[in-house]
């Protein structure tokens, strides 16, 4: 307050001590306005730096916050190359309603990527309950299946808890927006050996990129993992007694992993199109030298071109490529394993 102060009392001191401020004529009269308009310029542009200093603060404090939530991840665990991006479709916000977590474990590199109905900061909440129930399973469950079971729990005690905060007077509401919440989910164990077991509940499957593919000398190969019909999404049914997961084949050293949320597939452009995600993901596994950054850049720009600049909806990628040693090539047609 002392800028301001001392801005009123200079012009309060002018009004009163100053001759040329009592008199009539046009010529004081301008040189009064003048120093008014100079002493209320003076308190805005205070007022204005003020705010702007808080509010780099405030957002300094807000990204320090939402990094911790999502992470981020480091460009190599345990053998596997990694790059991934989230954009928020509420401006402003770092994180949305998208998650993807990648942990190395005894059991393999586990993955989470996974999408919160709705986006921006309404759903941050939930991707908190989410991603803190993973970070513990991932190490202490020895099978996906389990470690699904437990994001499930996880995420049907928020939403109680959601719903109880929400509607303190009735109880459970089922029609309250808690009720209505579900994530979609994709799971996925990448063994030592490059062995991929998939768990999916609603959400997309990933793309499967090669650099080279038959015949020799082939660039820029893309195909999806799995086409099989997932599990419904967690939240607004309970999980079936049996689990089917997916062995996927191997991934082999120099292979790749696209993953990524529908608020890429299904962002349009002015003449509402979708985009084209197989198209351009081919033409960036044709560009060499290969890497999960290079293929982050070009999707992330060709989406931000796509949409004009203002996606719709909360979008995530994570594309993963196997640096390890090479290991002998197996099918890689999926297989269903039931486990209870």
């Amino acid at each position: 307050m002392g800028l301001p102060t001392a801005w009123g009392a200079m012009a309060i001191t002018y009004k009163l001590a100053c001759p040329l401020a009592r008199e009539d004529g046009l010529g004081a009269r301008i040189v009064t306005c003048a120093v008014f308009f100079a002493v209320g310029t003076g308190l805005i542009l205070h007022v204005r730096t003020t705010l702007l200093r808080e509010l780099r603060q405030i957002r300094r404090i807000a990204g320090a916050a939402q990094n911790v939530l999502l992470r981020p991840l480091p460009p190599r665990i345990d053998g596997l190359n990694v790059a991934a991006a989230q954009l928020s479709a509420d401006h402003g916000a770092i994180v949305g309603g998208d998650l993807y977590e990648v942990i190395a474990t005894e059991h393999g590199v586990r993955v989470v990527m996974g999408d919160v109905r709705g986006h921006g900061l309404g759903a941050i909440a939930t991707v908190a309950a989410v991603l803190g129930s993973f970070r513990e399973a991932a190490h202490d469950e020895p099978r996906l299946d389990r470690v699904l079971r437990r994001l499930d729990r996880a995420l049907a005690r928020h939403l109680r808890e959601r719903t109880r905060a929400e509607h303190p007077s009735s109880g459970l509401d089922p029609d309250g927006p808690a009720g209505e919440e579900f994530v979609t989910l994709l799971l996925l164990e990448i063994r030592r050996d490059g062995e991929v077991y998939a768990l999916n509940c609603g959400h997309p499957w990933p793309y499967l990129l090669r650099s080279h593919a038959e015949p020799a000398g082939v660039r820029g190969h893309v195909e999806r993992l799995s086409c099989l019909e997932p599990l419904p999404p967690l939240g607004p049914f309970p999980l079936p007694a049996e689990l089917p997961y997916v062995r996927c084949g191997k991934l082999l050293p120099g292979e790749g992993l696209f993953l990524h949320t529908d608020g890429v597939e299904d962002a349009r452009d002015g003449r509402g199109r979708f985009f084209p995600l197989p198209a351009v993901l081919t033409d960036a596994v044709r560009v060499q030298p290969v890497s999960p950054q290079s293929v982050l850049r070009a999707v992330f720009s060709q989406v931000l071109r796509h949409t004009g600049g203002t996606p719709a909806d909360d979008i995530a990628l994570l594309v993963l490529r196997n640096d390890r040693k090479r290991v002998p090539a197996q099918q890689v047609h999926p297989v269903i394993h039931h486990v209870t």
